[in-house]
């Protein structure tokens, strides 16, 4: 009998259930899918020169831990469930169902919703885990074949994470049903939120950002104690007294308005509050503008507290908004009576006010979510090119060997040697080699062996035959230089104007060979590696072979070509090798240091994969949460809202006028908070590239960077389109006669 009870009810509720079941089911499948790449029976064909233990560990971890936050989506779609069927359960233990009994049938039937989604889920999540490995390989470089199958493993997974997600929120419902009072089950249908005037969270809200204006103030006055001088230029006094003044303008209001409270009212305080926060963010945003163009020297820690206050400032902007705009429309509807009785407008606003001074705490939740969605979303592309052209910049060189001076303090401790142990190994082997050169690393003068200030180590200096039979490894054209002159060799990095106020301050440079002129053509910015250069430094000098016969060479370097790429298995033992002969740190103080190719390609593109997944689920799992939540708060209500749009049939009101209305009611739900994140996650995602200019112009590229971020927003567009389009046939459908 029971188990009719379940069925009959499921079939009953199916259409309350169709977007919890058709999110879940996403979400299932989009778990199933990343973490398929994990199973003990995955094996791509990836190369021997990686390993995919590394990957498969890591992806494991990342997808659980962020599909933990679908306990939020599976507790909201049960709660509002439960308030919406209440009056069902109060009618059932009126009839004599003891309430346990109850609870447990509800549990019963989440549970079977739950497990029609996870069956389709895994059937689709095996279709999508094809695209996963097509993403791998390509990562990797290899081809993709497709292959169709279920991993044992991965299924089971998946089942035991949800089974446990639903067993854990169905005992929280199941004791919320059994001690909910019949008389509270009656009337629950009828019961609102706090009004509007009286909402706890915004005033919390308010003074929290009070506080943090006044921590605003003492930290500008700070700086301007520090690092003020009245020589800087005007644009930078102005910065300095904005940080000060702007937070110090947000005190002096709340005092004010503390003073007429009664009179104003809380909203009048919030917009003050509001327009206070854009000039506090226009002050924040002018620091790292002053720093860069003015180089000042208050660090990056200044920078990083100005960008946190900015992204404070908004979110504040965001959650005001949004409690605000109840009040916008009582005054739109108040001030403007030609607009306030043209066709339906009087029920839109009538619904939508009533709506939004009930919900205003859920919508800005909604909205910051949705701007941290569109932010992973956004930093996925930035972060992950970063990442592969750093790579790429890094591991140039099948192998690379080098040392570093940092902690040597007497010259006889210097290395010398040309690594002879590795020809051994390779020897041994039969790793074939293509090009090799040892070479060394000057300092110009001497006396600079003495100069180890972080950020002031002395320029480097090669000899012209060594930077041309390295440039010969890496295809490109030799450099040619005359007698008495000098060139310089620049990181990827390295910004254009760093490179010309260097190259002004050092039109000759003293050696201990003589003085050397700058070359006419005085820089090269090829991509040469990373270790190329001292310590704290993106600039190499390239000076004549006889003039660095005569100075003092501190670091010897090897670049190797092999004429395969080295197994993983060979790196690895090629590495301990090397870690046994040459210790990271010697008794004289010198470090040495191996990079082999196969094992950097293999632990970044790992690592790389694992970032770029878990970024974008997570994004995807976040704004299918938010949009889940937007439309199941109308669909829950659409069956008070039936008699509201029966009143207006019998009115005399068109089906059209009636469609038209959904529309409109629909598209200020999803647009609003939508709407607010899109413009503030653009504006973060905005801060967070132009934080990252030089890395992206170096390893990423701004126009490789705009298509990917152009895919990312169909992405997002395709999924609001869904959920409005799947929304609003819903809500006519509930709505019909």
């Amino acid at each position: 009998m029971y188990a009719k009870l379940i069925l009959r009810s499921a079939r009953r509720s199916v259409r309350d259930y169709l977007v919890y079941i058709v999110t879940l089911t996403l979400c299932v499948t989009l778990f199933y899918a990343f973490l398929s790449v994990s199973s003990r029976y995955y094996q791509p064909d990836i190369g021997v020169e990686y390993d995919f233990t590394l990957l498969s560990d890591g992806m494991k971890l990342a997808i659980c831990g962020v599909t933990l936050i679908l306990l939020f989506l599976i507790q909201f779609v049960n709660r509002y469930m439960l308030r919406s069927r209440q009056k069902e359960f109060a009618l059932e233990a009126v009839l004599g169902m003891e309430q346990r009994t109850i609870a447990w049938l509800f549990f019963a039937e989440t549970l079977l919703m739950g497990g029609v989604a996870v069956l389709l889920g895994i059937g689709l999540g095996a279709v999508c885990s094809q695209f996963i490995t097509a993403l791998l390989l390509t990562n990797y470089g290899q081809s993709y074949h497709p292959v169709w199958t279920l991993f044992p493993d991965t299924m089971l997974w998946t089942v035991g994470f949800f089974f446990l997600s639903f067993l854990a929120v169905g005992i929280f419902n199941t004791r919320t049903i059994r001690r909910t009072k019949i008389l509270s089950m009656l009337t629950a249908s009828r019961e609102n939120e706090a009004p509007f005037q009286t909402s706890r969270w915004m005033q919390a809200g308010a003074a929290l950002y009070l506080l943090l204006a006044l921590v605003r103030v003492v930290q500008g006055t700070r700086m301007l104690y520090f690092y003020g001088d009245i020589r800087l230029a005007l644009p930078v006094q102005l910065m300095f007294w904005a940080n000060i003044l702007a937070p110090a303008g947000l005190l002096a209001w709340a005092a004010a308005w503390a003073m007429h409270r009664r009179k104003w009212g809380f909203p009048v305080l919030v917009l003050g509050l509001m327009v206070g926060a854009v000039l506090c963010g226009l002050s924040s945003v002018s620091v790292p503008v002053m720093q860069r163009k003015y180089l000042l020297v208050f660090g990056a820690g200044g920078t990083n507290q100005a960008l946190g206050f900015l992204l404070v400032d908004l979110i504040f902007l965001l959650c005001g908004g949004i409690w605000l705009s109840s009040t916008l429309l009582v005054w739109k509807k108040d001030h403007s009576p030609a607009c306030r009785y043209r066709g339906t407008n009087l029920f839109f606003f009538g619904q939508m006010i009533s709506k939004l001074r009930t919900t205003s705490k859920t919508m800005a939740l909604v909205s910051v979510t949705l701007v941290l969605a569109i932010f992973l979303f956004g930093a996925a592309p930035v972060l992950v090119g970063w990442a592969e052209g750093y790579l790429e910049a890094r591991s140039m060189y099948d192998i690379q060997i080098f040392s570093r001076y940092n902690d040597v303090y007497d010259e006889a401790d210097l290395p010398r040697g040309g690594y002879d142990q590795v020809t051994q190994f390779l020897a041994e082997e039969k790793i074939g080699i293509q090009a090799d050169c040892a070479f060394s690393l000057y300092l110009p003068r001497r006396e600079e062996f003495r100069s180890r200030g972080k950020y002031d180590f002395p320029v480097a200096a090669i000899a012209l035959s060594d930077y041309n039979a390295i440039r010969a490894m890496l295809g490109l054209e030799p450099v040619a230089l005359a007698e008495g002159e000098f060139t310089t060799q620049w990181r990827t990095i390295a910004s254009a104007a760093d490179r010309a106020a260097f190259l002004a301050q050092h039109p000759a440079v003293s050696t201990d060979a003589g003085e050397l002129t700058l070359a006419q053509r005085a820089y090269y910015t090829d991509p040469m590696g990373e270790s190329f250069y001292n310590s704290y430094t993106d600039v190499l000098y390239v000076f004549p072979d006889e003039v660095c016969r005569q100075l003092l060479p501190v670091m010897e370097c090897r670049y190797l070509m092999t004429a395969q790429p080295l197994p993983y298995e060979t790196a690895r033992a090629l590495e301990h090798l090397f870690e046994e002969y040459y210790p990271e740190q010697t008794p004289g103080g010198v470090n040495y240091s191996i990079r082999l190719r196969t094992l950097q390609v293999n632990s970044a593109r790992a690592s790389n994969f694992v970032l770029q997944t878990t970024l974008l689920y997570g994004a995807v799992v976040l704004m299918v949460i938010c949009l889940t939540v937007l439309s199941l708060q109308q669909l829950l209500d659409a069956g008070q809202y039936r008699a509201r749009f029966q009143v207006l049939r019998r009115l005399g009101v068109e089906e059209t006028e009636i469609h038209h209305l959904v529309v409109r009611q629909l598209g200020v739900w999803f647009g609003l908070p939508v709407g607010a994140a899109v413009l503030v996650g653009t504006i973060v995602t905005g801060c967070f590239v132009g934080a990252l200019e030089a890395e992206i112009n170096a390893y990423v590229g701004f126009g490789a960077l705009a298509v990917q971020l152009g895919v990312m927003a169909a992405i997002l567009a395709v999924l609001l389109g869904c959920y409005f389009v799947s929304t609003w046939a819903l809500f006519r459908r509930a709505i019909e006669e």
